[in-house]
C-alpha cells in the first residue's frame, strides 16, 4: 500500500495534458501485456529460464574510476555502502538475483521490464520494485516530462515519472520508446502449438469413445439396446472380467451383428511438432543443448554473447543513468551487471587459468570462484611471479 501512496504523492501537484496525451495515442506509443499468457506455455517456460538463471547469476558492482596519489588510473569497487546495499537487496521482499530473474521473464516474455525506484527526501534510491503491468502508456505533462501510466497486474493505476523508472526494452522496433510486444510475432505460432496439444488431447479421449457397433437384425426398444450393449461389454470387453476367460474373443448370436470402428483422430506427424519448437527456440535465440544443460564452453559463450550480454550490458546503462546524474558519472561512477562464462568452461580451461593468476590478471579469488571453490584469506590481492613484474623506465624492475 505505501509503494502506491508513494507513486500518488509524487505526481499529485503535475496534471499531464490531455492534449499531448491524445497525440502519444494517435502514434501508438504504448503497449500491453499479451493476454496470450506465454509463461504458462511448458515449452516456451524451458527456453526462457536459461536465460532468466543466467541472469540471476549477473554480479552487480558499483564502479568509480580514480586517480591514485602518483597520478595513475585506478578503480575502486563498490566505494558507496548504500548503492551496494542497493543491488544486493532491492526491496525487502527480494533479494537481488531474484530481482533480476523478475526483470528478465519481463524482458523475454513482454519485451520491456520495468522497475519503480524508490528515492529518500533527497533523491538518493532506496529501494527497487520490479512492477507487474498489463499495460504502459507514456504521458507528458506541460513541462514535457515524460510519464508512464501503467495498468497493474493488482489492478490499480499508477503513474510514474520515466526518471523513477529503471526501463529495459528488447526488440525495439518502430516504438520510439517501448520494445515492440511479442503479439504479431508469435501469435500465430502459439496458435499451431495449441492446436497440436488439443489435437493430441483429443486422440487420447476419443481412444475411449466407441469401438463395437452391434447392429440387430430385428427391431429392439431403447432400454433393450442398451441392456444387450452393457452385456456385451461386461463379457467380452471388461479386462476385469476374466472368470470365464471370454476377454479378447467376441461372439454373437444369428439376431446381431458386432463391428468394430477403427477411430481416424489427426494427430500431426512428429516433423511438424518439431518444426514448430525449433521456430519457437529460433524466436528466444536457443537450443536444445542450452535448454538441456548439456552444451559445451564454446556453445555457452555463444548463447551468453549473443543473448544474455545485450540484457548486462542494458541493465548496466540503464542503472547508471537512473542511479547517478550526470556530475556523478562525469566523474567516474557506473554500475555494470558482470558475468563469468568461465564458469562454464571446461576444467582444463579452468586450470589454465593460473597463469592469469602468476601474472596479475586475476586475484586467486577470482579464480578459485571460477574453480567453485571458497574464498580465502588474502586472496583479494593480485600476485605476480618475480619474472613477471613491470618493467619500469629504463628498461628496470
Amino acid at each position: 500500500m505505501g509503494l502506491f501512496n508513494r507513486i500518488r504523492n509524487m505526481i499529485k501537484d503535475r496534471n499531464p495534458t490531455e492534449t499531448v496525451v491524445k497525440i502519444m495515442r494517435e502514434n501508438g506509443n504504448a503497449v500491453y501485456s499479451w493476454n496470450g499468457e506465454l509463461f504458462n506455455n511448458g515449452d516456451v517456460r524451458a527456453m526462457v529460464r536459461p536465460f532468466v538463471n543466467a541472469a540471476g547469476k549477473l554480479d552487480p558492482k558499483h564502479i568509480r574510476e580514480v586517480v591514485d596519489q602518483n597520478g595513475d588510473p585506478d578503480v575502486k569497487i563498490n566505494p558507496e555502502p548504500y548503492i551496494r546495499i542497493l543491488l544486493e537487496e532491492p526491496n525487502p521482499a527480494l533479494t537481488g538475483t531474484t530481482f533480476r530473474q523478475r526483470m528478465a521473464w519481463q524482458y523475454m516474455l513482454k519485451n520491456n521490464a520495468f522497475a519503480f525506484i524508490v528515492r529518500d527526501g533527497n533523491g538518493w534510491a532506496i529501494g527497487l520494485y520490479p512492477l507487474e503491468w498489463l499495460s504502459a502508456e507514456a504521458l507528458y505533462d506541460t513541462q514535457r516530462k515524460l510519464y508512464i501510466r501503467f495498468n497493474l497486474l493488482s489492478g490499480r493505476e499508477a503513474v510514474i515519472s520515466y526518471d523513477d523508472l529503471v526501463h529495459i526494452p528488447r526488440d525495439v522496433g518502430n516504438n520510439e520508446l517501448f520494445g515492440v510486444p511479442n503479439q504479431e510475432a508469435l501469435a500465430m505460432l502459439m496458435e499451431v502449438a495449441g492446436t497440436i496439444d488439443k489435437s493430441i488431447i483429443a486422440a487420447v479421449r476419443n481412444g475411449g469413445a466407441i469401438r463395437w457397433l452391434l447392429k440387430y437384425t430385428r427391431g429392439m426398444r431403447p432400454e433393450e439396446l442398451k441392456t444387450r450393449a452393457k452385456e456385451f461389454a461386461k463379457s467380452f470387453l471388461d479386462t476385469e472380467n476374466v472368470e470365464d476367460g471370454s476377454v479378447g474373443v467376441a461372439a454373437t448370436g444369428a439376431d446381431a451383428e458386432a463391428k468394430q470402428i477403427d477411430p481416424h483422430d489427426y494427430v500431426p506427424n512428429a516433423m511438424i511438432m518439431d518444426k514448430v519448437k525449433q521456430r519457437l527456440m529460433a524466436y528466444f535465440g536457443v537450443n536444445d543443448k542450452i535448454m538441456n544443460s548439456t552444451y559445451d564452453e564454446n556453445e555457452w559463450n555463444a548463447y551468453y554473447e549473443s543473448v544474455v550480454e545485450p540484457f548486462a550490458q542494458a541493465m548496466s546503462e540503464e542503472f547508471t543513468k537512473k542511479l547517478f546524474s550526470r556530475w556523478e558519472r562525469n566523474r567516474g561512477n557506473r554500475i555494470t551487471f558482470d558475468s563469468t562464462s568461465l564458469q562454464y568452461a571446461s576444467m582444463q580451461s579452468k586450470l589454465n587459468l593460473v597463469q592469469m593468476v602468476d601474472r596479475g590478471a586475476m586475484t586467486p579469488n577470482e579464480w578459485r570462484q571460477i574453480m567453485n571453490l571458497p574464498m580465502i584469506e588474502g586472496g583479494n590481492k593480485p600476485i605476480r611471479r618475480l619474472d613477471t613484474q613491470p618493467v619500469k623506465e629504463g628498461g628496470k624492475e
